[in-house]
């Protein structure tokens, strides 16, 4: 085996470590494996959040994008470079209290109890498990296509062993393997891209040689509107593309977990600025490099393997290895997020709340495990067969779950109004709205990007529908109101409150929600930290 495999191996074998070493802890209690007990520092929550988020698209389907599209491309940059701001500063802190005062587990979950309504929880289920596998299927492939382009093996083989690893760390350690693995892999992604970027960029000149050389191949690859002018005149695509990641991420259960399991509600303004400082270093970089590719790499045959070839074209086999082990710690580090959602949807929102309400800590423990592993089997077996571009499949599973989401939770803690009418409609006609943009491919005709137009529609849902439904019980409008303000919570009932595995945790919810509710802004002084 050579040196570069070997050092490649040794990362993977380290992820294992990490899995491994959470193992006993992840297995005190369904709080610990599905939130790590609600003790996420800031910085892991900031860079894991952002390294969950970006996933192999940004060393794949993100530089093959500005490849074909030119500068047009950049446009998700400038949204990615704020849709963490924006999902921290929206739903960070309301959205860890009141998840905490309700006793919600799980981002399903929570929408079923601030909602009040099974058929929120069944509706949300059911589309998560899709496009959370969906989601993480385009990973797999990314992955095989990583690996096999290090290692030599067939795409079959290294897609197996990149996946296998990640379902092991992920099954064994559950979510605090999750959150530290996605913090390490968050920083070698980050060192990744910008060595490359170091070396590759000066190369052609910089920004303005870059520009100057692909003035002289097209000049189109210049203009906002892409190569060919594609998108001319087209600002629904343009503000689609820019939205889709900029506001996105609150519709995504994988990332909206991280407010839940955050430490406390003050987390928030460390990790804000973690996750900006984070962006601004990573976000615009491998884009650039797309672009770098068209002058540098002009005959490569498949464009969502610019970044590793511009790995070995600037770097010896060893450093290679390396740098190529940021775009493995990018597609993990989404991965293992999307299959322990999938996981934590599929034990806890189906099989306990649904098939066996009495089960035990072990049994949706075990559940939860056995999904893991049983969706990534399937996964990896679909991969295999006919696999769609990585860009093509992540955008339109982002689209549909950020259509389907998005409103729903920025409504679950800034209206009042809001009531399971409202948020079915908003579920489903956003989701519908993305699907049926997408396979028709109305984005050609009517100007609007499938993500845009699914939010308008999801938005219009959720005023229509609320006019249908009943007003939200008075437990649920006080714990509404107690999440506005930093209240502080006994400790001796956040256990109570977190672990919400038996029908008491709903009666020590209203007991808070009477108890600690201010009556006046001098109570509500007092009870601020």
């Amino acid at each position: 085996m050579n040196l570069d495999i070997t050092i490649f191996f040794i990362y993977l074998l380290g992820m294992l470590a990490i899995g491994l070493y959470f193992t006993r802890r992840a297995s005190t209690s369904v709080d610990h494996y599905l939130l790590g007990n609600r003790k996420i520092g800031a910085p892991v929550t900031a860079v894991s959040m952002q390294s969950t988020s970006m996933s192999g698209f940004m060393f794949m389907g993100g530089p093959a994008q500005a490849f074909q599209e030119g500068w047009h491309a950049l446009w998700y940059a400038i949204g990615d470079a704020g849709g963490s701001i924006v999902n921290l500063s929206v739903l960070g802190k309301r959205m860890r209290r009141l998840s905490q005062l309700i006793g919600a587990l799980s981002p399903i979950e929570y929408l079923e109890k601030r909602y009040e309504s099974a058929s929120v929880r069944v509706v949300g289920s059911v589309i998560a498990i899709i496009f959370l596998f969906a989601y993480a299927f385009a990973q797999f492939i990314a992955a095989g296509k990583a690996l096999e382009s290090l290692s030599g093996f067939s795409y079959e083989l290294a897609l197996i062993i990149g996946v296998g690893v990640i379902i092991i760390y992920t099954v064994a350690g559950g979510y605090l393997a999750v959150a530290v693995s996605g913090f390490i892999q968050g920083i070698i992604m980050l060192i990744g891209v910008t060595a490359i970027g170091v070396m590759a960029i000066p190369y052609v000149g910089g920004i303005s040689g870059l520009n100057e050389s692909l003035r002289a191949i097209d000049p189109t690859y210049l203009s906002i509107w892409g190569r060919d002018l594609i998108y001319y005149g087209q600002w629904g695509v343009i503000l689609g593309a820019v939205l889709i990641y900029a506001i996105g991420y609150m519709g995504l259960p994988h990332v909206t977990v991280r407010h839940m399991s955050m430490q406390s509600p003050k987390t928030v303004k460390n990790a804000i600025i973690w996750s900006a400082a984070f962006n601004q270093l990573f976000t615009f970089t491998p884009y650039i490099l797309g672009l770098s590719a068209i002058v540098l790499l002009p005959t490569i045959s498949d464009p969502e393997m610019v970044i590793p070839e511009l790995a070995y074209t600037f770097f010896p086999g060893v450093l290679a290895a390396l740098l190529l082990s940021a775009i493995m710690a990018a597609i993990m580090s989404t991965c293992d997020s999307l299959l322990m959602q999938a996981g934590t949807t599929l034990s806890r929102d189906v099989y306990h709340r649904f098939i066996n309400p009495k089960a035990s800590h072990k049994q949706v423990l075990l559940v939860s495990r056995l999904c893991i592993l049983v969706g990534g089997i399937i996964g990896i077996v679909l991969a295999t067969y006919e696999p769609p571009a990585v860009f093509t499949l992540v955008v339109f599973a982002f689209g549909v779950l950020g259509n389907t989401f998005l409103v729903p939770y920025v409504a679950s803690v800034y209206s009042k109004k809001a009531n399971k009418g409202g948020v079915l409609c908003a579920m489903i006609g956003g989701a519908g709205t993305n699907i049926v943009w997408e396979t028709f491919t109305l984005q050609n005709v009517t100007g609007l990007h499938p993500f845009l137009a699914g939010l308008l529609i999801s938005i219009i849902g959720m005023v229509i529908g609320n006019t249908f439904g009943r007003t939200p019980s008075p437990p649920i409008l006080e714990s509404f109101e107690l999440a506005k303000y930093n209240h502080r919570i006994p400790k001796n009932l956040e256990k109570g409150i977190s672990d919400d595995i038996a029908p008491e945790a709903k009666n020590i919810s209203r007991f808070i929600n009477s108890s600690f509710r201010p009556r006046s802004r001098g109570e509500a002084k007092i009870l601020e930290e």
